[in-house]
């Protein structure tokens, strides 16, 4: 990546070598095994685990109603986890890392490894364009 924003630039080169892989989701896979892919809520999970910050293995409407290891926050900031959807509903949804004021780094399946993009690219991306909500890890 050319320009990381301040909070990826000592994450590890391996981050961003990770291939996008429906199939290793939370829960189907052991931890910490990025090199083998990772869907995209694997990804930010093990992201957050790099800055010191556990989620268990939860899925994306798992996430948005936990309440245990995470909370609702309406004012993101820096390692609040992102929802992004086509549609007001959690069930589904794609996980992102919030990084900065206007920037996600997320595993997205377009590209097929790891990406930032700004909030309005989000929205300018149908299957992106419904903005779920932000959970921030306790």
């Amino acid at each position: 990546m050319d320009t990381l924003p301040a909070l990826l630039k000592d994450v590890p080169a391996a981050f961003w070598d990770v291939r996008w892989d429906a199939d290793r989701f939370p829960g189907a896979v052991p931890r910490s095994e990025l090199a083998l892919g990772a869907d995209d809520n694997l990804f930010a999970y093990e992201l957050l685990a790099h800055f010191g910050k556990r989620i268990p293995d939860l899925r994306s409407a798992e996430l948005w109603r936990d309440n245990d290891v995470t909370k609702v926050v309406l004012t993101p900031q820096p390692l609040d986890l992102v929802l992004f959807h086509d549609r007001e509903q959690a069930y589904g949804a794609h996980c992102g890392v919030v990084c900065s004021d206007t920037e996600v780094v997320h595993l997205c399946k377009e590209v097929g490894k790891p990406a930032v993009w700004t909030f309005e690219q989000f929205a300018a991306t149908p299957r992106y364009s419904h903005l779920v909500g932000y959970k921030r890890p306790l």
